[in-house]
């Protein structure tokens, strides 16, 4: 089967139309539409549903797209195996992230890496942590940057451990100690992200058996603290995700301290594509290269 049509059904999904993945193959739209109907005609299930709005997966879609995105990807390994013995390294790297190391690390790491590999396109997805499972083991993610809780399912290397702070507004009684109890956080309505799913947050509390009033949901830092500055109520952050939004509000260290481990889960590492492989080397030099400063 030619994997054209692999890539076709896998663009529409991704896109959410067949105009846009037909731009990014650089096919018409009536090319990309007979490729997925032959598709369909000889895996004998309708893959998409079409409409106005765009194209989404039937039920049988979702079951083989995963086993879909695994056949490309093997095809993608064989070829940039090949381009790397050849001495040019060509292919497609797609990395997941929490948004905090989406914007502090990976430009730092990209950088060094485009400069020695500059024929790899890079793609970031900025996801929290229930995404980045589906990416994983959907094989839409190549590997992804987050933070450690059980359950890890993924093989998984550490890279650094970030402090987790209490952020809170700037007339909060507690905004000008030195610290901030975790204890005092039944005490003031509570903000959490991730949809109000944040793992590595909700660990630490159940861990002090604290069990704060969670008055507001978000998805990520940025909205956290803009509620936190209008006085809607405090948070419990990583330190990296408040590490570009200054002013406002107050960041506490919690009282007793607390950390959590950012780093790499993969898949299976001996399945890594030679390019994936290699950004995984710049990624964890990235981190050496700090410690020993």
């Amino acid at each position: 089967m030619d994997t054209i049509k692999f890539k076709a059904f896998i663009e529409c999904v991704n896109r959410g139309s067949v105009t846009a993945a037909a731009q990014e193959l650089s096919y018409t739209p009536s090319a990309v539409s007979q490729l997925i109907s032959s598709l369909e005609k000889e895996l004998g299930v309708k893959l998409l549903n079409r409409s106005q709005k765009g194209v989404t997966m039937t039920p049988e879609g979702r079951e083989l797209a995963p086993a879909i995105r695994a056949c490309l990807a093997s095809e993608d390994e064989v070829f940039q195996l090949a381009s790397d013995l050849c001495g040019v390294t060509t292919g497609t790297l797609t990395i997941a992230a929490y948004p905090s190391a989406a914007i502090t690390w990976l430009p730092s790491i990209i950088r060094r890496f485009k400069n020695d590999y500059p024929g790899i396109k890079i793609n970031i997805l900025e996801s929290i942590r229930s995404e980045i499972f589906d990416q994983l083991d959907n094989y839409e993610a190549d590997m992804a940057i987050f933070a450690y809780s059980e359950p890890m399912p993924y093989e998984w290397i550490p890279l650094t451990d970030v402090e987790v702070i209490a952020a809170v507004y700037e007339d909060h009684p507690l905004a000008a100690e030195d610290s901030f109890p975790i204890a005092e956080a039944e005490n003031y309505d509570f903000i959490l992200g991730s949809w109000g799913q944040e793992k590595e947050i909700l660990d630490i509390l159940k861990k002090h058996d604290v069990h704060p009033a969670i008055k507001y949901t978000t998805y990520d830092t940025p909205v956290t603290v803009g509620m936190v500055k209008m006085g809607l109520g405090i948070s419990m952050v990583n330190a990296l995700s408040a590490e570009p939004w200054e002013g406002g509000y107050s960041k506490l260290p919690l009282e007793p301290r607390e950390f959590i481990t950012f780093g790499i889960a993969l898949q299976d590492r001996d399945r890594l594509s030679m390019a994936a492989e290699k950004f995984l080397s710049y990624a964890i030099d990235e981190f050496k290269d700090e410690s020993a400063q």
